[in-house]
């Protein structure tokens, strides 16, 4: 390249350079092969008397020294050479020639002692040395030719993209505290995922297979535990995630020990009761409202984006009417999902005539009441149907056992009984189960989410599975609460499909800590974007006939492309953390590779209990739970709609019911 030196001039110099090389190598030969040369008539008097000067220097002396004399000049004369470079010139050619030109050099001299005629062995020895010393110039020649930058060795460009990490283990009474490695200039090095404040909402997202439970929320359940955390896990995959939450807590039990319960649908002897409609709870209509809400569109995920509509605010409507009401009649006596599913059954004339005894939920039947005056069938199945054929998906011997009983309460943050709730799902009745686990959701976090509670813990495995309504309020106000919230999903796609682009925008948005592996499409866009860029170093040749350039520049390019997140792979992470006024981060983002110690975690896992048996249950006490729910209803109707305490106008609309029921009584 131009360096503004006299280029001419310094070529003239190198050439003088490696003529005086040459010359030191003739004068070699001269000196030391002279009988060959004066055998052959290559001698004269004026050359000899030139000569003779010159075997009196010391670098004659020997044939060593005069030969690496001369290979001095050579090498010297070859830094100011100037090829045309070419990016095909192979090291190993170059080693080729340079090897055999210093071993026919150096050794040309053995030459000397081969068994042939003795005239021929001088001849020899400058044929051999001369060779050599070409081979040695050409090798010289070859390597200032050769591209000394590598632009091709870090074809992915993995080096470029990496940056520094945090390498403090930040720790207080609620982080979440994950060790892992990553490379930075070419090192491994070690570093910490340190989410000192969960309360802001955590994000684990991954393809199948990308380890969320295995290296993230598995660490989630134990710290927090370990850290006297309540909490409550919805396991997707029952029981995998209540194994370690309950062996977990009985290797960690305190002084404040919290109780640990499970729901579960498919084996009954291994599981607690809870009324998620206890009437405890359910202060007002809003309650009711909300938790019929829930379970509708639990059932029916395609409402979800439809809310507002007639055909889907009218069976959510007639739902909370129906729950109201049984929360009313005795001080909610029969208030459980079971006893609603069962009094939507009951036929229109006997139901309106019953829940319009209720005055705080007249504006709610009215318009069913209307439509059945007025004889608009249509309307009214289209209304009512929908919610009596979806409710009617519940009714199940098992289902009812569960929700009918009153085990523990749902509020697993309260001071003097803090709880550790799983509740289990199972993938192939996932839609069933979802809708009434969404309600148990939906019930614990009102009870939760209050002031002056305990410190707790809410994990989601699969969220998209169940329905939660108003989780961006939840992650947006209980911070404050100290309720930390922790969603798994799959992909920000699946997130969307089952609850609507605008709530799973605000979802992703207001999420404070994401730890994401390997996802795809606009999930890893998102996140690239997310992350931000950092300076990355560019370079490139040009190569012509005359010149070789190198051009070095810096850029802004993102820290973690989207390319690079749909590729990474199982147990590698990348994502961002929040901070909080007291403990500042200033390297958020991070890309590594969590570390488990896989051994230990299989020991802990082998010696895993088994969750303890909670009763012993047979079918018949099941079938007897079923019927006598039913049976419930049937006096209901029968004491309300035949007894003085009737409004006379119920009995108008009623026409002939009081016979009915005691037809159906006897």
């Amino acid at each position: 390249m131009n360096t503004g030196e006299n280029e001419q001039g310094l070529r003239k110099i190198m050439d003088f350079t490696r003529l005086l090389s040459i010359a030191i190598l003739v004068i070699h030969f001269y000196l030391f092969c002279y009988s060959t040369f004066k055998e052959l008539g290559l001698t004269a008097t004026i050359v000899e008397k030139i000569l003779s000067t010159f075997s009196g220097m010391a670098i004659f002396n020997t044939v060593l020294s005069s030969k690496a004399a001369a290979l001095l000049l050579l090498v010297i004369s070859l830094f100011g050479a100037k090829g045309k470079k070419n990016e095909r010139i192979a090291n190993r050619t170059i080693a080729i020639y340079l090897t055999a030109g210093l071993i026919l050099y150096f050794f040309s001299q053995l030459a000397f002692y081969l068994p042939v005629p003795g005239s021929y062995r001088p001849e020899l020895y400058i044929c051999l040395t001369t060779t050599g010393y070409l081979l040695i110039l050409t090798g010289g020649t070859l390597l200032s030719r050769i591209i000394k930058f590598n632009l091709t060795q870090d074809v992915f460009n993995r080096e470029n993209e990496t940056f520094p990490q945090e390498e403090r283990l930040l720790e207080n009474e609620f982080s979440i505290n994950l060790p892992a490695q990553y490379r930075f200039k070419g090192r491994t090095r070690k570093s910490w995922i340190n989410i000192i404040n969960p309360f802001r909402g955590n994000l684990v997202m991954g393809t199948p297979g990308s380890g969320k439970s295995y290296f993230a929320i598995r660490h989630i359940i134990t710290q927090h535990i370990r850290k006297g955390f309540s909490m409550f896990i919805y396991d997707f995959k029952y029981d995998d995630l209540t194994k370690i939450a309950y062996n977990t807590l009985l290797n960690n039990a305190g002084t404040m020990c919290p109780k640990f319960y499970v729901i579960n649908f498919e084996d009954l002897s291994h599981t607690h009761r809870c009324n998620p409609l206890d009437p405890a709870n359910m202060r007002d209509i809003a309650d009711a409202t909300e938790a019929s809400r829930t379970i509708m569109l639990g059932l029916n995920r395609e409402w979800i984006r439809k809310q507002g509509d007639f055909f889907v605010e009218s069976p959510i409507n007639f739902l909370t009417a129906v729950i109201w009401f049984l929360r009313k009649y005795q001080d909610g006596k029969y208030c459980t999902l079971p006893h609603v599913i069962e009094l939507m059954q009951v036929e229109y004339k006997y139901l309106f005539a019953l829940l319009n005894q209720e005055p705080e939920i007249e504006v709610l039947i009215n318009p069913f009441i209307s439509a059945w005056k007025n004889e608009a069938y249509d309307q009214l199945e289209g209304q009512v149907a929908s919610a009596k054929i979806s409710m009617a998906r519940l009714s199940s011997p098992s289902l009812y056992y569960v929700l009918s009983g009153n085990d523990f309460t749902l509020d697993l943050n309260n001071p003097s009984e803090p709880k550790i709730i799983c509740v289990g799902n199972n993938p192939l009745k996932q839609q069933v189960y979802g809708a009434v686990l969404s309600l148990y959701t939906s019930r614990m976090i009102k009870l939760v989410n209050q002031k002056n509670k305990l410190k707790c813990s809410l994990i989601f495995d699969e969220f998209p599975t169940i329905y939660f309504n108003n989780i961006d309020s939840l992650i947006a106000t209980a911070r404050s609460n100290k309720v930390a919230t922790t969603l798994a999903v799959q992909d920000y796609s699946q997130l969307k499909k089952d609850y609507g682009r605008e709530q799973a925008e605000v979802i992703l948005n207001i999420i404070g800590n994401i730890i994401c592996g390997q996802v795809t499409g606009d999930t890893a866009k998102q996140l690239a974007e997310r992350f931000g860029k950092i300076l990355q170093q560019r370079q490139s040749i040009s190569i012509n006939s005359s010149d070789t350039s190198l051009s070095r520049s810096t850029q802004l390019d993102y820290a973690i492309p989207s390319s690079k997140i749909s590729t990474l792979s199982s147990g590698e992470f990348v994502g961002m953390v929040a901070d909080d006024p007291h403990t500042k981060i200033d390297l958020k983002i991070f890309h590594n590779e969590i570390i488990n110690d896989h051994e230990s975690i299989a020991k802990e896992e082998h010696d895993y209990k088994e969750i303890p048996k909670i009763r012993t249950i047979d079918a018949e006490s099941i079938q007897a739970n079923y019927l006598q729910i039913k049976q419930d209803i049937q006096d209901i109707l029968w004491d309300e709609l035949d007894s003085d305490k009737n409004p006379s106008n119920c009995r108008s609309q009623q026409g002939s019911s009081t016979a009915f029921f005691k037809g159906m009584r006897l």
